[in-house]
């Protein structure tokens, strides 16, 4: 075996099998024509293909192919990632009042193309909202990963009436399933702005008092085929 060989290299064709195929660039689901003064989400972000490994500190020296085999997991194995230009494409203003507020999961690699995300939908970033300590860690390249964000983004003022105003920023909540986020923060926001509209977007269930957008929660009927919209000149997908 040469010594040229990494661990990367080695599992590349089983990791190519485990992808998700990215829906999104052939079927969407068309966006709601409410408005919305509080709007929630977690966008499927792109890592790129970047792997995990359990043994992801150690160099091609030190990697055995024909030992053991590791665990090696990504996100996009999980489910169809989207890449931040197509991201950036989903008309999230359209479906903002004036005076609305944009929760934003995100995680560490990912906190300035947040930033980036948010501003292209229309809102200014304020804070960070939440930070969740998942009460357990994944390998990094710095520091152990343990926690992830909300980011805040406002558009115009801040949405009235005010509900709870000593609301916590920090929780603490045992990861579940991957990319599942602790419904606490959506418990949160909606005892922060109890009387609004609200959306979560990406989502991957029903919330009582919100409305919900994603391929997980949508019919079949609900999804508008790409093709079928670029013959369309009257309405858009975002």
């Amino acid at each position: 075996m040469s010594s040229d060989v990494t661990a990367y290299k080695f599992y590349d064709k089983d990791a190519k099998e485990r992808t998700k195929i990215n829906v999104l660039e052939d079927l969407f689901p068309r966006f709601p024509r409410d408005k919305y003064s509080v709007i929630y989400a977690d966008p499927p972000w792109d890592y790129g293909g970047k792997m995990q490994f359990d043994k992801s500190s150690m160099g091609k020296e030190s990697f055995n192919p024909n030992g053991r085999k590791v665990f090696i997991s990504s996100a996009s194995f999980k489910y169809p990632t989207v890449k931040l230009r197509d991201l950036k494409k989903l008309s999230v203003a359209s479906i903002a009042e004036d005076d609305a507020l944009l929760f934003m999961w995100t995680t560490g690699p990912q906190l300035a193309n947040a930033i980036e995300l948010g501003t292209a939908w229309g809102f200014d970033y304020k804070t960070v909202g939440f930070v969740w300590d998942k009460m357990n860690h994944n390998p990094g390249q710095y520091t152990l990963s343990q926690t992830e964000q909300v980011l805040i983004f406002k558009r115009g003022r801040i949405p009235k009436p005010r509900g709870a105003r000593n609301v916590r920023q920090f929780l603490q909540v045992p990861r579940g399933k991957h990319s599942q986020k602790p419904d606490e923060v959506a418990d949160r926001i909606s005892e922060m702005f109890p009387t609004q509209k609200k959306i979560e977007l990406f989502s991957r269930r029903e919330r009582t008092g919100w409305d919900t957008w994603g391929l997980d929660v949508m019919d079949e009927e609900t999804y508008v085929s790409q093709k079928d919209l670029k013959n369309s000149s009257q309405e858009s997908l975002f």
